[in-house]
């Protein structure tokens, strides 16, 4: 099986594809400019706005791991650009040079709306309220209407490996007025490999699945893990739900996280 990886120099893409390359697996890496050497990965010069180049990277490929992602930027265009218009090219040029390929889509719990009255379920309504999660359930479309053999794997907040994202999250938290009790879905990065080798494997196919650990913690803990304070409340926390999913289909489906909870990264040494 030959594997396609875009978004390889990136925050989850960096940290997966060593992991597919331990589990056997062929990889090859979309990178622009061509420039990065990736131990294990053959290297293709591409991007995704970009057409054309992208038939060398797809042409005899199994399998498409599409990662890359514009998250966290002041432009919204760029965002819609990339996610939106990008994966929209790389789908025609999949559809048109490797039809039978399986296409794996990473996505978003953030597309789940702020009233719901039980964890995200993948066939609720959604409603995202800003342009990354509103541009991935665009591309999700996209996906679903292709004609490929698709997956949408929706991450909950990632975190791990020395990637920084747990650390910066005591500013959004400040930034956001969030309530201490909020709770999240989380998902460490070693587990976005355990879930990323179940739907090349054809287990997702055809579905959108959310998938996290075993373990929703509060904001307040999570503050509390990176060395942060924030202030304590007791006022009643509205929007309970919002930021956790719900992961039974996940598990119906053969997933099981090895890395459970976030505190069992801290104390595995694998923040």
């Amino acid at each position: 099986m030959t594997v396609l990886v875009t978004g390889a120099t990136g925050l989850v893409g960096s940290r997966l594809l060593p992991r597919l390359v331990a589990a056997g697996l062929e990889c090859r890496a979309i990178v622009r400019g061509g420039k990065a050497s990736i131990p294990g990965v053959t290297v293709v010069d591409a991007d995704l706005l970009q057409p054309d180049t992208l038939v060398q990277a797809v042409t005899g490929a199994s399998a498409i791991v599409h990662l890359a992602a514009v998250f966290r930027t002041p432009d919204p265009d760029l965002i819609w650009r990339a996610n939106v218009d990008g994966t929209r090219n790389l789908i025609e040029t999949a559809s048109r040079y490797a039809p039978t390929l399986r296409f794996i889509m990473a996505s978003t719990s953030n597309v789940y709306g702020m009233d719901g009255a039980h964890p995200g379920r993948e066939d609720d309504a959604v409603d995202p309220m800003h342009p990354y999660p509103a541009s991935k359930l665009a591309a999700e479309s996209l996906l679903r209407a292709s004609g490929l053999t698709w997956s949408i794997l929706r991450f909950g907040f990632v975190y791990g490996d020395g990637d920084g994202h747990l650390e910066s999250l005591p500013g959004h938290v400040r930034q956001g007025g969030w309530h201490p009790a909020k709770r999240m879905s989380l998902l460490h990065h070693r587990d976005i490999a355990t879930a990323a080798r179940l739907a090349l494997s054809g287990a997702t196919d055809g579905r959108i699945v959310n998938i996290a650990d075993d373990a929703p913690t509060s904001i307040y803990e999570l503050v509390g893990l990176v060395g942060e304070k924030m202030d304590m409340c007791a006022e009643p926390l509205s929007h309970p739900w919002h930021l956790l999913v719900d992961t039974r289909s996940a598990r119906t489906l053969g997933f099981e996280p090895s890395v459970r909870s976030v505190h069992q990264a801290m104390h595995e040494g694998l923040m």
